[in-house]
């Protein structure tokens, strides 16, 4: 990486970071060009080099938040993702530590960050992006589970939305059970207390 690439990467951190935390006063469209300078430390006119308004800036801070969620899983757990139509059926079993425990250390790690994004779901686009996921991941998984098509919605909602409850319900304690210890809850709310993996 050379030296302007560098430059942009640490301007562009510090402006996601500085969205982040504005977000957590306040919703977006209240959000100012000059309270995003000021709080990131640069300059007017470096924002306008780099965005060319607050929906540019957030498009950037959703995909840095991706990014750095996906950076806690390992390259075998992504390529996954790749490899839904030939491989095992139990590898397409999320509801495992394998996945579950860097999830729940991505969330630890971030918690302020985790919690902003769930309260700001739609102003971070999420929906599009668990669209995308639903059609290119999710879908594929049940189709091979031979889910019927009209319940595979459903079906994902119960998980996701679960799986977000217990999170959240763990933020608010500020995490002080072990990831362990929720990675155990949330799989025992899925297959039963008799019936864990």
């Amino acid at each position: 990486m050379n030296k302007s690439e560098s430059k942009y990467f640490n301007t562009a951190k510090k402006m996601n970071l500085a969205l982040i935390s504005l977000l957590k006063k306040k919703p977006l469209e209240y959000i100012t060009i000059s309270e995003l300078c000021e709080t990131a430390g640069v300059n007017r006119s470096t924002f306008y080099l780099h965005y060319e308004n607050t929906c540019d800036l957030l498009d950037e801070t959703t995909r840095y938040l991706l990014d750095n969620f996906l950076s806690y899983f390992t390259n075998n757990t992504r390529a996954i993702a790749f490899n839904l139509l030939e491989c095992e059926l139990d590898e397409l079993n999320f509801i495992s530590n394998k996945y579950l425990t860097p999830y729940l250390t991505y969330i630890k790690d971030n918690k302020e960050i985790f919690l902003t994004a769930l309260s700001h779901v739609r102003s971070f686009g999420f929906d599009s992006v668990y669209k995308r996921m639903f059609e290119n991941i999710f879908n594929p998984i049940l189709d091979r589970f031979h889910y019927p098509e009209e319940d595979r919605k459903y079906v994902m909602m119960y998980y996701l939305n679960g799986i977000n409850a217990i999170s959240f319900e763990w933020l608010k304690e500020d995490c002080n059970k072990s990831i362990e210890d929720i990675s155990k809850i949330i799989i025992e709310c899925i297959f039963g207390l008799n019936n864990t993996q």
